[in-house]
């Protein structure tokens, strides 16, 4: 099958041929419909240095962990509980589905996990995939693969703002426009906050965020941002979301936030970064680092997906297949007004 290979840091994926992917009894293998390019991607493939704490990919890995398609082979034990044809998208890992882990939804954290992107699990940047049932969900046939893609972003959008503990009425600010900040800006809307202000460095992606639920854009680029906020809302906003993950957005969410307010922090930050603590103290402000998802988060979107509760299909700017694929991959690494760009390997 042809794949987008990982070579070495900083360099393009080569599209090459590798071999296909065979289920164990416990498997099935997936023909990838639709696979997004995620800023965590992006920045992995950057990583040299083991000593800022974040494993370096092997040569030859694969990535590609937001995906949905379609079942074409079932491994012997799963004959009768899943079937060839059936539509479904599924989580970044394969977990054993029965520790406490796995049962709790939060198969990551099981003892057993084989993560996408490993020499031992190939990602979805690939025209098929191997995929555990513990992690893998069906889709109503009214969700279409491109929305399966998605149900991951925005399960990652929806956990952080169930950490965030909103009330009706509350004002936020969401700093970064990314996917997961506009994810983020979606389910503070969805859950009653009044005020949903993104903050980005690139106005366009900031505007957009409207769309999605955001009451207000800054552009941070030229604009002062309390400043702005305070124009914007009457006031600081009580719940500060830092959705991107580089050294430094810490520090600014820390600027921001108010005294007695509540910073979640999203983005993914790969590298060493430093904050200033003395700030946050004499703030007395609550401070939440959130990772991924539940699985319950992954059941909600797709259910609020199939009911047409929510409307996430304009994330996708682009669709692009095996021949653009390296070319957009870097040039999404440069700040620029895409929001999600969808790998279509068929």
């Amino acid at each position: 099958m042809r794949a987008a290979v990982f070579k070495a840091p900083g360099a393009p994926l080569v599209i090459e041929d590798v071999p296909d992917p065979t289920p164990g009894p416990n498997d099935m293998i997936l023909k990838v419909r639709a696979s997004g390019i995620c800023g965590t991607d992006l920045h992995w493939s950057e990583c040299r240095d083991h000593s800022v704490g974040w494993r370096v990919l092997a040569p030859d890995a694969v990535l590609g962990h937001e995906f949905a398609g379609e079942v074409v082979e079932v491994g012997r034990n799963l004959r009768g509980q899943w079937r060839v044809g059936e539509r479904v998208c599924a989580q970044r890992f394969i977990s054993c589905g029965l520790c406490s882990h796995c049962l709790a939804g939060r198969g990551y954290r099981c003892e057993e996990v084989t993560t996408r992107g490993s020499s031992d699990l190939t990602g979805a940047y690939a025209e098929y995939a191997r995929i555990g049932p513990a992690s893998t969900l069906r889709l109503p046939d009214s969700v279409s693969f491109q929305e399966g893609a998605l149900v991951e972003p925005l399960a990652v959008g929806l956990n952080a703002v169930g950490k965030a503990r909103l009330e009706p009425g509350d004002s936020v600010l969401i700093v970064g426009a990314g996917p997961v900040g506009i994810s983020v800006a979606m389910w503070c809307r969805f859950f009653g906050a009044r005020h949903v202000v993104v903050s980005n460095l690139v106005a366009a992606r900031a505007e957009r965020a409207i769309a999605f639920g955001a009451t207000a854009a800054i552009d941070a680029s030229r604009e002062d941002v309390p400043a702005r906020l305070q124009q914007l809302t009457g006031g600081p906003a009580r719940v500060v979301f830092d959705c991107v993950g580089v050294p430094g957005s810490l520090q600014h969410a820390i600027d921001y936030a108010p005294w007695d307010g509540h910073v979640v922090v999203v983005g993914l930050c790969m590298a060493a970064d430093r904050f200033f603590p003395a700030k946050a103290i004499t703030k007395e402000l609550e401070l939440t680092f959130v990772y991924v998802y539940r699985k319950r988060d992954f059941e909600i979107v797709i259910d609020l997906l199939g009911r047409e509760r929510i409307n996430a299909g304009g994330l996708v700017t682009d669709r692009v297949g095996f021949d653009r694929f390296s070319q957009t991959f870097e040039a999404l690494k440069k700040p620029g007004d895409q929001i999600k760009v969808i790998l279509e390997p068929h």
